[in-house]
């Protein structure tokens, strides 16, 4: 094994690593987790740089090698979700940083904010280690272990505010999450019984019809739409993350939920969509479009800022889901370009509003949206935060969200899927109206509104800006993720006609 290929474990080690000290030096469990942060994200970029010069890199753990061993791969999808991941993985730690120390500062109840400073990092470590391994395993049951790493973790984060009403959400988020796994490793023993291997590349080249694929596929589909909290799925989704800190809400909204639907599209498309039907296809771009229309006019009816984000995550989500039927028609290679920067500005986005919302919260105390006139005048920075993030949200130029969009919606014209670009136009309305509703009042500054003392926020309003800004100029660095996407291409091209990376 060449050493470049020995980075392929850094970013599954390094946070799990970071994960058990950070539990144990509980004193230095910030610069642990920073630093681990920083190194998968160094790791990623090597991973990278490899793909591009060399190909796709592969290691099994263990010296065994598929479809007896666990094998790590990378390719173009994968590469991008693990470089936004390791974004991500900074800002929100840097972000988690300065609010958990406001909060110590300013208790509403002494000891609770150290507790849950304590738990944080070392949940947010394997919570890290759980997406990242996920993207990188090449194995369907491997994949399992992943989704329950994640999905524990998350519950766990879930609960840290200790609430009553955050506790029950997360309970609630558990019983869905181990609900969703049953039902996907169900879906596996199928696999396994029919084909007799687990090995992602061992089912591609497999994969036929036979009795027990449309069953295995039923069962993974709903595990990970639960998950992924697809309509009508997504009844867990809103009081978990409108009820988490700040930080966690950042984690689940942007991340967490990721993860699953990832594992949902590969699945789809590069495994099993020579053996499924087209009303399949049909089936997940309805709802799609339920989540979209429902999940919009949802967000219109809240009142609190971090409610209305999270039922926002629920209709964004169908956008996602609604690149099903559109792939199917117009090739799968234009579907993951779509999807990818979707997920990715979306991403980016929801981490910049649930920072934003946090520290709203933590300066104004309350998160109202009718209360919220005159943030601007003391958090100038976080409100221009919250309204780059919400272009992506709208899908306007240059965000990653309108590359996505306009990509869904020529092909849905195209194909004279007259619905689908009808349902991706409303939705794109129902956006500007929930975006406007919020920033309309952070931008206004009532001639009678009291004037707040600005308070350190450093730590909490610049790694919002940054996120918001990579979703706002996701757009102009297209070329370097379609780049990628092209190579992973090109390489599975070339396989299929019987040659080699």
């Amino acid at each position: 094994m060449a050493f470049a290929d020995s980075w392929i474990v850094v970013p599954v080690f390094a946070p799990l690593t970071a994960a058990l000290l950070a539990f144990l030096v509980r004193r230095a469990s910030f610069f642990i987790s920073l630093a681990a942060a920083c190194l998968s994200l160094l790791a990623v970029a090597v991973l990278v740089n490899r793909f591009l010069v060399n190909g796709p890199a592969a290691y099994a753990v263990g010296g065994w090698d598929p479809p007896l061993g666990i094998c790590l791969r990378t390719d173009g999808p994968a590469l991008i979700m693990l470089v936004l991941t390791a974004v991500a993985g900074v800002g929100i730690s840097l972000y988690a940083k300065g609010y958990f120390t406001l909060r110590i500062e300013r208790p509403s109840r002494v000891g609770r904010p150290e507790r849950q400073e304590r738990f944080f990092w070392p949940l947010w470590m394997l919570q890290l280690t759980g997406l990242n391994g996920l993207y990188l395993s090449g194995d369907i049951f491997n994949l399992y272990v992943t989704l329950e790493v994640i999905g524990v973790s998350a519950a766990a984060l879930a609960a840290l505010s200790g609430k009553s009403a955050s506790l029950i959400a997360a309970l609630r988020y558990l019983l869905v999450s181990l609900l969703g796994s049953m039902s996907y490793l169900l879906g596996v023993v199928f696999v396994y019984k029919t084909y007799g291997v687990l090995d992602l590349g061992l089912l591609q080249a497999a994969a036929a019809p036979a009795p027990g694929v449309i069953a295995a596929m039923a069962l993974m589909s709903v595990g990970l739409l639960l998950k992924t909290a697809i309509f009508p799925m997504h009844f867990w989704l809103p009081p978990a993350h409108a009820n988490a800190l700040a930080p966690v809400s950042a984690i689940l909204s942007g991340l967490v939920v990721k993860g699953s639907f990832f594992l949902l599209f590969r699945l789809w498309f590069d495994i099993f969509s020579p053996v499924l039907p087209a009303a399949a296809f049909n089936l997940m771009g309805s709802l799609g479009a339920g989540a979209i229309i429902w999940g919009g006019v949802q967000v219109l009816r809240q009142q609190r800022l971090k409610l209305l984000i999270a039922y926002s995550t629920v209709s964004q989500l169908g956008y996602l889901v609604i690149a099903f039927p559109l792939a199917f028609a117009g090739g799968s290679s234009q579907a993951w370009s779509a999807v990818l920067f979707m997920a990715s500005g979306h991403a980016c986005a929801k981490i910049a509003m649930f920072m934003s919302a946090g520290t709203i919260m933590l300066h104004a105390g309350h998160d109202r949206i009718r209360d919220l006139a005159g943030i601007r005048a003391y958090l100038p920075v976080t409100a221009f935060a919250y309204a780059a993030a919400g272009v992506n949200l709208i899908g306007l130029p240059p965000s990653g969200g309108f590359i996505a969009k306009w990509m869904l919606l020529i092909t849905a014209l195209a194909g004279h899927q007259w619905l689908w670009a009808v349902v991706l136009l409303a939705g794109s309305f129902l956006a500007t109206a929930y975006v406007f509703r919020v920033v309309a009042q952070l931008f206004v500054i009532p001639p009678d509104k009291p004037v707040i003392t600005r308070r350190r926020a450093g730590l909490l309003e610049w790694p919002a800006l940054i996120m918001a800004l990579l979703s706002l100029l996701l757009g102009l660095m297209a070329p370097y993720p379609l780049r990628l996407l092209e190579a992973g291409q090109i390489v599975r091209t070339a396989m299929t006609m019987g040659g080699g990376p």
